[in-house]
């Protein structure tokens, strides 16, 4: 019996018979009975698909080809070896249609299946590795305020009195608007100056209440306005600290202590946001405490922190302890740029200074780098501000006065837009400045 008839073969152990090799191998020469591919007839001439002889065993293939040949030789003759990733091997696979009969089409058949078989003993590819995370207890979130202050508060009031707003308006109509857009242009170009690596700003003062979490908070709530990349507001002081109350967080979960132990290279910006507090404008907060008295922070945990997140954040705004605390200390000299919060009184601007003579014996000179925030606390202040201004300028530092605003005097959420025009304005010119520090230093 002819070929192009058919021969009646012995059925092999899978119910079809044949020998699949040979019908595969005749399917793609294309010189099948029944191809009925135009130009079939013309390529009947041409010598059929040859055989490709196997290449030399891998050595790390050499014990999976002993244990094929050792079921290849237990089955009957005409079995197919079992097809891997549970492919029927007595299933011949079809070339597709389009597929040339040429030296190409000789690579298909030692080819086929090829790259699926795993071969032992390989590693799997870094992207097919499942980063090990470390696994830590989700803590108790904990309110910021009591539920019974929050409605004990009143509605904030506004920085500037009705009067003073009233009569910024009508100054506006007669004044130069194209003086007040370059300015703020000005402002905005510092503030939006793109960074190498993560800026981590130390804000600290010499003693608490004078309006260094306000100030961070401040600072933090203005860069994010203004830039376009992430920017965190850090606390580390555990001292019952204001800023979450401040940034407007209404609980807290993860703190400093707690994210230390977690963080790991392999985390992405989503994972570790997960961990952080979102704040309602923008931007992300993680707070020190969960509003309890506990331990003070540790100065590994801080730095291992802080080098860890500037991955991921272009500019770290950090609330540390107040001078002279290690953390603090640690802090102001590590950091990119540093500001000193100071409060208008003749004390406090004593303290500041010696503060500042302080950074000036540091080994890399911190003096060039810091800013400082004169704050006053009250609306009559005793101590003149030019001269207050004027003996911290004398060691050297840039000097920014923040006025009294009742918005910031009333405590709790701050919103920026209820600040005073002037106070909005000195923070505008205090993150300019810190801006312009923080991306000098490489």
């Amino acid at each position: 019996m002819t070929q192009g008839q058919g021969e009646q073969r012995p059925p092999s152990a899978h119910g079809e018979g044949g020998d699949w090799q040979r019908d595969v191998l005749r399917e793609l020469g294309g010189d099948g009975p029944g191809s009925g591919r135009p130009g079939a007839d013309a390529r009947r001439a041409e010598p059929t698909l040859r055989l490709v002889h196997p290449a030399p065993a891998r050595p790390g293939t050499t014990a999976e080809a002993d244990a094929g040949a050792g079921e290849n030789a237990s089955a009957p003759h005409g079995t197919p070896p079992h097809a891997p990733h549970g492919t029927p091997a007595d299933a011949p696979a079809e070339a597709p249609h389009d597929a040339p009969a040429g030296p190409a089409a000789r690579d298909l058949a030692p080819r086929a299946g090829a790259a699926d078989v795993p071969r032992p003993g390989r590693p799997a590819p870094p992207a097919a590795r499942e980063p090990h995370l470390p696994a830590a207890p989700a803590p108790e979130a904990a309110p910021t305020l009591d539920p019974r202050l929050l409605l004990a508060l009143g509605s904030p009031l506004h920085g500037d009195s009705v009067s003073r707003r009233t009569g910024r308006a009508l100054r506006k109509l007669t004044s130069s608007v194209s003086q007040d857009v370059a300015e703020q242009t000005r402002i905005a170009r510092a503030l939006q100056q793109p960074v190498t690596t993560g800026r981590v700003v130390a804000v600290t003062s010499i003693r608490g209440g004078v309006g260094k979490s306000t100030v961070s908070a401040l600072l933090g709530r203005t860069l994010n306005h203004y830039r376009h990349d992430p920017v965190l507001t850090l606390e580390a002081d555990t001292a019952l600290g204001t800023l979450p109350v401040r940034m407007g967080a209404e609980a807290v979960r993860w703190t400093v202590a707690d994210l230390a132990p977690v963080l790991h290279p392999s985390m992405k910006l989503t994972d570790v946001t997960g961990y952080l507090v979102p704040v309602s404008d923008g931007g992300w907060l993680l707070p020190a405490s969960r509003g309890q008295v506990g331990p003070p922070l540790d100065m590994t945990a801080y730095r291992k922190v802080t080098l860890a997140l500037r991955r991921y954040f272009a500019v770290t705004v950090a609330d540390c302890e107040t001078l002279p605390g290690e953390v603090a200390r640690t802090a102001m000299d590590t950091a990119h740029a540093r500001v000193v919060v100071a409060p208008t009184t003749a004390e406090g601007v004593g303290a500041t200074r010696q503060v500042l003579d302080w950074l000036a014996r540091l080994p890399h000179s911190a003096l060039a780098t810091t800013v400082v925030a004169l704050v006053a606390n009250t609306p009559d202040t005793l101590l003149d501000g030019k001269t207050a201004a004027g003996h911290l300028k004398d060691a050297g530092v840039t000097v920014v006065t923040v006025p009294y605003d009742r918005h910031l005097a009333g405590g709790g959420p701050i919103r920026t837009d209820l600040l005073a025009h002037a106070t909005r304005q000195a923070v505008l010119r205090l993150a300019a400045e810190v801006m312009e520090r923080a991306v000098r230093v490489r």
